[in-house]
């Protein structure tokens, strides 16, 4: 039972009025991500027009589609040393020009060896993305508020897809694949400007107000006259005492949500990269409407990973009740929905398909965005970054595995039902991980010689 009176007196922010500063950032961590994912899932869109571009099989588009995760992979731990040595402004800068470039890249890309080039570069670029959004998620924002802050970024993964796929798709079928990369390429470059124009971090933004930079930090308004009055104590040392990787590659939490959160991109991926070309080949769907269907599980995941992932999470939160227990309920249970792909393997309908993976995909992007703020829950500050590597990077080799086995799985069974059964087996670990490793979310201790 929880005392409303006190929680009330404990909240005096609740009734507060605050400056919303903080939320151009999201929305523009959110853009970013809606263009990041223009450009990934411009390849599942242009999938027959490869594969008859450059002559090649199933399992070879399934190593096409993987080699951007491929460097995503493996800039992932070193992303995030780097994340916390430099910040998000100057590497967010760098990664957004890479990434434009190389998607224009691929639209001028001569034959096969040079378009698996560009989207290698494609992964270097936006390999910060996330791990720097979840850093910055984290200075911007207090916990209260971090859930439906991440979940902006989330859902517009999500988003992109729903829209990027038919808007993509009529470009790809009315001027062909190279000007579809074109495309995301002039986006790309747009964004990277609007980046280097607007993003700072809180002590870097000249219009910050001292009252909203207070509940930022989750110290009351009131006390905000006694803050400014108060003697300068010098830094807290603990501030910046990072956690070597290693030591962090131990943790059960981490080691917990890494292998959760593969779970939850395997699904991601052989969704994002295979789901048009199964509607339209399995399915018998044509072309236009394979991606015109495509768009409605991804768009109904959109409205679960704001509503469910965002703002139930921080409603509940913010009204006393253990984030603790709420994070962990919709990230189990969400990743419990994500299941519902074993339905889509005996679907004999796009209605039956669609059904089944709208349930998965939606059960899962509300997961998502509690997965994504957890690096700032159970990471200290200096150390956030570095986590968010690490799962990333668990998740990009997910995707690489889901990638390349979906390929050889349709090319010996001429079936998808292999390729889903797989997907669910992998979330069934990774329900498992979320419950007997990560277990409460909170900070670890810190350790004896910092305490």
């Amino acid at each position: 039972m929880i005392d409303q009176d006190s929680y009330s007196a404990q909240d005096p922010l609740r009734h507060a009025h605050i400056p919303r500063r903080r939320w151009r950032i999201a929305w523009l961590l959110g853009i970013g991500v809606l263009v990041n994912f223009f450009d990934r899932v411009n390849l599942s869109v242009s999938h027959d027009s490869l594969i008859a571009a450059f002559g090649i099989s199933d399992v070879a588009f399934g190593y096409l589609s993987s080699s951007y995760n491929w460097t995503y992979a493996l800039c992932q731990l070193p992303i995030g040393v780097v994340l916390d040595k430099l910040g998000v402004r100057r590497v967010g800068r760098i990664g957004t020009f890479i990434w434009s470039a190389a998607s224009f890249a691929a639209s001028a890309a001569p034959n096969l060896n040079a378009f698996f080039g560009a989207r290698l570069l494609l992964g270097v670029g936006e390999s910060p993305t996330f791990p720097a959004n979840s850093k910055a998620i984290g200075l911007w924002f207090p916990e209260r508020e971090r859930s439906f802050a991440t979940s902006l970024n989330d859902s517009a993964a999500k988003f992109a897809s729903a829209i990027g796929v038919p808007i993509i798709g009529i470009v790809l079928i009315h001027s062909g694949w190279r000007w579809s990369f074109a495309f995301t390429g002039a986006i790309s470059f747009a964004y990277f400007l609007l980046f280097w124009r607007v993003y700072r971090d809180p002590d870097e933004d000249p219009e910050l107000t001292e009252i909203e930079r207070n509940y930022i930090e989750g110290r009351p308004v009131e006390d905000l006259a006694a803050s400014l009055a108060a003697p300068d104590l010098g830094p807290d040392l603990n501030e910046d005492r990072q956690t070597p990787l290693g030591q962090l590659l131990s943790q059960r939490k981490v080691l917990g949500l890494a292998l959760g959160f593969g779970a939850y991109n395997y699904v991601f991926f052989l969704l994002l990269y295979w789901l048009p070309a199964y509607l339209s080949s399995a399915l018998h769907i044509d072309l236009l409407h394979s991606f015109l269907y495509t768009s409605v599980p991804w768009l109904l995941a959109t409205a679960t990973d704001l509503a469910i992932g965002g703002l139930l999470v921080d409603f509940l939160v913010q009204r006393g009740f253990s984030q603790s227990a709420v994070r962990r309920t919709v990230l189990i249970g969400g990743t419990a929905f994500g299941l519902g792909i074993l339905g889509a393997v005996h679907a004999h309908s796009a209605l039956q398909a669609l059904i089944w993976i709208t349930v998965s995909l939606s059960g899962l992007a509300a997961a998502a965005p509690v997965a994504w703020s957890l690096p700032s829950f159970i990471a200290h500050r200096p150390d956030v970054g570095k986590v968010g590597g690490i799962i990333n990077f668990c998740g990009q080799v997910s995707g690489i595995a889901a990638s390349i086995l979906t390929g050889y799985l349709i090319t010996a069974r001429h079936s998808y039902s292999s390729a889903f059964a797989v997907a669910a087996g992998y979330l069934a670990i990774g329900i498992a991980a979320y419950i007997f490793l990560l277990g409460t979310i909170e900070l670890p201790p810190l350790a004896p010689d910092a305490a």
